[in-house]
């Protein structure tokens, strides 16, 4: 059956529609992709627990409800990667990532990390910190480090990232964060692991820089900060805005991974304990937030 013949009036109705249209398809283009967010614990949180028994350790904290585990060492595991993914899915835990030092980034240092890192199933390397990072000149040479690693990282699934402590946000000569400067000279897939405790520490809005630099957000650290007598070092009792980083990191920072780590540790509880408190806080400032 021949389609009816459009009026005028069909014509103008469609056009007007046409341009309000345009302009919203065109902001979600340039919005990143929204994946889901899932939570898992840096395993520097409980790097007592670690010394003592790694696989204890990871029993724990799989047993505390995390979906994934960052690593910041691997424990007897380091020449095993087979092993580990092993033990992991038997403890239904994925890999959301690890730390490691920038030379893992070059040379014949890199392809050994690929290696190991492909056998046990992980995408994101990120290095926890290099004082070139602030320095005038050496600054640029890290960024191409990141750059060339990129190359090599990114056909295989995986990508390579900086994580912030305070001194990265601090102002070079020209007026601009260490933090921003870095990532201008990066390419978008340099993951810009934000470590949210120690951004508010530095006195900055975390959510700025989110917003800045969107996509880029693929991990970020969840540290509770309490900046006050009144607060305490647990997520969701602290000074962050967490509900306003969640949403930033799931509308605009790409973010895969929501990251625990604590460090600072109340009177009385251990590690593992206050990792499980941030966790409970955590899920329930998720399960308060509104849905997108």
């Amino acid at each position: 059956m021949p389609a009816p013949a459009l009026t005028r009036r069909d014509l103008l109705r469609a056009a007007a529609l046409a341009g309000v249209a345009g302009p919203r398809l065109a902001r979600a283009a340039d919005a990143p992709a929204r994946k889901p967010m899932r939570i898992a614990v840096q395993m520097y949180s409980v790097r007592g627990d670690c010394e003592k028994d790694f696989d204890a350790a990871l029993a724990a904290v799989a047993k505390l409800g995390f979906e994934g585990v960052e690593f910041a060492g691997y424990h007897g595991y380091q020449d095993r990667p087979a092993a580990l993914k092993a033990r992991l899915a038997d403890l239904n835990l994925a890999v959301a990532g690890t730390h490691v030092r920038t030379p893992k980034l070059r040379g014949d240092e890199l392809r050994r990390t690929i290696e190991f890192h492909q056998e046990l199933g992980c995408s994101f390397l990120i290095v926890p910190g290099d004082g070139d990072f602030t320095h005038a000149e050496k600054s640029k040479v890290l960024a191409d480090t990141f750059n060339a690693a990129t190359e090599q990282l990114r056909p295989l699934g995986m990508a390579c990232g900086y994580h912030n402590h305070t001194k990265e946000l601090q102002k070079g000569d020209d007026g601009k964060t260490w933090w921003d400067l870095f990532a201008e000279r990066t390419g978008p897939d340099v993951i810009l692991q934000q470590d949210v405790g120690w951004t508010v520490t530095a006195g900055l809005d975390p959510v700025e820089f989110i917003k800045k630099h969107p996509g880029r957000t693929r991990t970020t650290h969840f540290k509770p900060a309490a900046l006050t007598p009144d607060r305490r070092p647990i997520l969701g009792q602290d000074t962050v805005d967490w509900p306003a980083v969640i949403t930033a990191c799931r509308d605009v920072g790409g973010t895969e991974w929501m990251t625990i780590e604590q460090e600072t540790y109340e009177k009385g509880r251990s590690p593992m304990e206050c990792t499980a408190l941030s966790l409970a806080g955590l899920k329930k400032i998720l399960a308060d937030l509104k849905p997108a």
